[in-house]
């Protein structure tokens, strides 16, 4: 075949033979970012400032990380909180009569055995 002829001939020049050569180490000098880490010259610095973001979401992004966690957080409790409050009769999976159904659905299929509803313990408490 061409390709084995080709590939010994190539092995059998002195070319190959300097390539086999253990590569020299190189001294390389390291010059940081000339306006300090995570900055360029071509373009914006990492994060959110550009120009083009808005003007709170960069206030919200130079905040220590606590403060947007818990702001969010409790912004998101309030809002899942108000149908709750809102609604005066509770769905009808949270009624008790659908809870006991399910405890049994769950206790003839023997779901979570050891330490669930089906165990010795959450037996005996349900008076069976």
């Amino acid at each position: 075949p061409a390709f084995a002829t080709f590939a010994l001939w190539k092995e059998t020049t002195p070319i190959a033979k300097m390539n086999r050569t253990l590569p020299r180490l190189v001294r390389v000098f390291y010059e940081p970012p000339p306006f300090g880490p995570r900055t360029a010259l071509n373009r914006p610095s990492y994060g959110m400032e550009g120009g083009t973001t808005p003007a709170w979401v960069e206030k919200i992004n130079k905040m220590p990380t606590w403060q947007p966690i818990v702001g969010f957080s409790t912004l998101f409790v309030v809002l899942a909180y108000i149908p709750v409050a809102l609604r005066e009769n509770l769905p009808y999976t949270c009624s008790p009569e659908y809870e006991a159904a399910n405890r049994a659905y769950m206790r003839y299929h023997n779901m979570n055995p050891i330490w669930g509803i089906s165990s010795k313990q959450a037996r005996a408490a349900d008076g069976h």
